[in-house]
């Protein structure tokens, strides 16, 4: 794999050229993926990710719930564009009729539409060697991975819209993706999904940190955003507390959540698929985070998370337990309802075993 990161300069350079185009970058980025997956460091089903001499270790398990087709998918990348300190993971959570195949797409292409885009914000705005502050080198590269994020996710939508064999018109998913590089992780979410960072406190208990919101439509910024744009918002009479997107005249498409690619019906009535994009430093308090979809969350909170994931020494297996820990809470808490798809990543920022 990594004779391939003269591939990576290469296109580094290119982007550079005044008659380098899109086609070049996107070809060189899918040649990446395409070789990354030869070399086992794409993991898109269920299972772990553990490539030698990686400070990561991710677990991943998804499963299927009673309401059709599962419409959760997941992808984790190490040595993401070819360099050894960076990681790309994330998750999906599909709705509506095609919400599946719509997933799969954006799971697909976003990971390659980044990588051409940081490389191309890298190509024309680098970082200032004259910077002497490790704060504003940082600050600059939070800048380059937000520019590049809120590109990568117009263009995603965008295409995804003029997509010939994937109907996205009533249909979505909700994207929820973490690149790590070095001690740094970038966290970029659109939609309901959410990331929990675990970590060691002073007194050494092991607590939650949330890195993302739920967005939901009943948040106030979202809530205004989609009333200033005609767009409703409103539970259902046997639904109380689950807040749905609504358009001006009609009981559809009645989305919970108030950000998510694709949805086209309602895309000029409050939906966005920007994302809100964050970063964190990582030190050795940090053990791992769990990206879950809202089938987690809607049960099991942040605190039974990270105790579930933790419990045992036994990393590969710890996505399974969490999705089996909140089968059973639906089960409990939720009688009568039929079981969402339920999927996670546990991404590990350690090698050694948890304690």
């Amino acid at each position: 794999m990594r004779q391939f990161s003269s591939m990576l300069n290469g296109l580094a350079r290119s982007l550079r050229g005044k008659n380098s185009g899109n086609d070049d970058r996107r070809e060189a980025a899918e040649a990446m993926a395409k070789d990354a997956k030869r070399n086992d460091m794409i993991l898109r089903s269920s299972g772990s990710v553990n490539v030698d001499g990686s400070n990561n270790f991710a677990s991943v398990f998804s499963k299927r719930g009673r309401k059709g087709v599962n419409q959760d998918c997941a992808i984790v990348w190490e040595e993401f564009g070819c360099q050894s300190d960076m990681l790309f993971c994330g998750i999906f959570d599909g709705h509506g009729p095609w919400g599946h195949f719509v997933a799969k797409k954006v799971r697909e292409s976003m990971p390659s539409s980044l990588l051409c885009n940081w490389q191309e914000t890298l190509a024309q705005a680098s970082l200032d060697p004259d910077t002497d502050l490790e704060s504003d080198k940082k600050l600059k590269r939070f800048h380059t991975w937000k520019h590049s994020y809120l590109k990568t996710c117009a263009a995603v939508d965008r295409k995804l819209e003029q997509h010939r064999k994937i109907d996205s018109f009533y249909s979505g998913t909700t994207a929820l993706t973490i690149v790590r590089q070095g001690d740094l992780i970038y966290v970029a979410n659109v939609g309901d999904s959410r990331a929990v960072l675990a970590t060691t406190s002073d007194d050494g208990d092991l607590v939650p940190i949330q890195l993302t919101l739920d967005f939901k439509p009943n948040l106030p910024q979202e809530a205004e955003r989609i009333i200033q744009c005609k767009g409703r918002v409103f539970c259902l009479h046997d639904e109380p507390g689950v807040h749905r997107v609504w358009l001006p005249d009609e009981e559809s498409p009645g989305l919970a959540m108030s950000r998510a690619f694709g949805d086209y019906c309602i895309k000029d009535y409050g939906l966005i698929s920007v994302p809100e994009v964050t970063q964190r430093h990582i030190t050795c308090r940090d053990q791992f985070v769990v990206l879950a979809t809202d089938g987690v969350w809607d049960v099991v909170s942040n605190e039974e998370a990270i105790r579930i994931v933790s419990s045992r020494p036994d990393k590969a297996k710890a996505a399974k337990r969490l999705v089996e820990f909140a089968v059973q809470a639906w089960k409990r808490k939720r009688k009568g309802i039929a079981i969402d798809d339920i999927s996670a990543i546990c991404l590990f920022f350690h090698s050694s075993p948890l304690e």
